[in-house]
Parts: C-alpha cells; sequence; structure tokens
C-alpha cells in the first residue's frame, strides 16, 4: 500500500468516525453521565469489537452472514434487543445515578464490555467494513489477509483517540453542569432515548 492510498483511508476514516453516527452519540451522552473515564472505557470496549469485524471480514465469514438473510436477522434483532435492554436499564435508573460518585473499576470494565458487545451484534458495522475495507487493498496482493487486518487496526486505533477526545471534552463539561437541577434524571433520560433510538434504527434497517 503506497502512502496516498494509505492517508486516503485514514482521511475517510476519520471522517467517518466524527460523523454523527450511534456510537458516538452513545458515548457522548454516556461521558455526560458518568464522566470521561467511562466514557473512555465505553470507547475501548467500542473499538475492541472492530477487531472482531476485522477477523470476520478477513476469514469470509462478513460474506456469508451478507448472503444470509436468516444469519443476519439473527444477528440484527439480538443486538436490538440488547439496546432495548440497556435502554430500559437507563430509563429504570435514571433517578438513581450518582455523577459525583467515584466511579469503580469494576464499573469500568462493565462499561467496557458493554461497549464490546454493542458492536460484536451490529451487523452493519461488519457489512461496512466488508465493503469498506477491501476499496484500499491490493486484491492482487498476496498479503490481502495483512492489509486487512492492518487496516482495520487503523481504523480502530483513529476511532479510540476519537472517542476518547470526545470523552474528554465531555467530562470537561460535565464538570460545569453538574449543578443543574434534575442533571441526573435529564442524563439518564438522554441515555435511554439514545439507546431506544438505536435499537429502533437497527431493527428498521
Amino acid at each position: 500500500m503506497d502512502l496516498s492510498t494509505f492517508l486516503y483511508f485514514l482521511i475517510a476514516s476519520m471522517l467517518l468516525t466524527i460523523a454523527p453516527g450511534p456510537d458516538i452519540m452513545y458515548l457522548l451522552a454516556k461521558s455526560l453521565a458518568d464522566g470521561a473515564r467511562s466514557g473512555i472505557s465505553l470507547a475501548l470496549g467500542l473499538t475492541t469489537g472492530l477487531i472482531f469485524h476485522t477477523t470476520l471480514v478477513i476469514i469470509g465469514v462478513a460474506a456469508i452472514i451478507q448472503q444470509s438473510p436468516l444469519a443476519f436477522a439473527i444477528l440484527k434483532y439480538a443486538g436490538a434487543a440488547y439496546l432495548l435492554y440497556l435502554a430500559w436499564g437507563a430509563f429504570h435508573a435514571q433517578g438513581n445515578l450518582k455523577l459525583n460518585a467515584v466511579n469503580k473499576s469494576g464499573s469500568y470494565f462493565k462499561l467496557y464490555r458493554r461497549g464490546v458487545i454493542m458492536n460484536v451484534l451490529n451487523p452493519k458495522v461488519l457489512l461496512f467494513f466488508l465493503a469498506f475495507l477491501p476499496q484500499f487493498v491490493n486484491l492482487n496482493s498476496n498479503s490481502v489477509s495483512l492489509q486487512i487486518a492492518f487496516l482495520g487496526f487503523i481504523f480502530g486505533l483513529q476511532t479510540l483517540v476519537i472517542f476518547s477526545l470526545v470523552a474528554i471534552c465531555a467530562g470537561k463539561v460535565r464538570d460545569y453542569i453538574l449543578n443543574i437541577k434534575n442533571f441526573n434524571k435529564i442524563m439518564g433520560y438522554v441515555q435511554g432515548i439514545v439507546l431506544l433510538l438505536i435499537s429502533l434504527a437497527l431493527i428498521i434497517s
């Protein structure tokens, strides 16, 4: 891969990452509610999920899922059900959020795990990778798999950097708005609504 192709891929990846989408919107809501560290934990989980999708593209499973309506539907509805479960939890807990409390390492791991599951169960990410990554690969080369793995790594790395910056900025803003009346309830509703919208978008897509 030459330098110009790599730079084109990097720029395209960054533009796609910062475009308003379900992952970044939920990350923003979570960071505003629970702080930058929680947002970064979620971002780590979301980007870890990209490893799963990259691997599936390399071994060809993504193409099989693309050709199998049943497999795609199972993955899609499983992801939607998980998001609805998270939305229910956000609505249910909206009056009990402790925004000034120090988050524990166990909570950070739960957020990381949540990000991984959200990404893994989203077939749209898988199909996106299947369509996007090969556009920048030399298909006549003997190292197609290695090229795809490298591109998946770079995509995940820039996503982690951008998502982490979003989480940090949201965390800074959070410090100034903690004193807003009923802010914990508002952010609980915001998280629930965002998750509900993501799940509905996944179902009807």
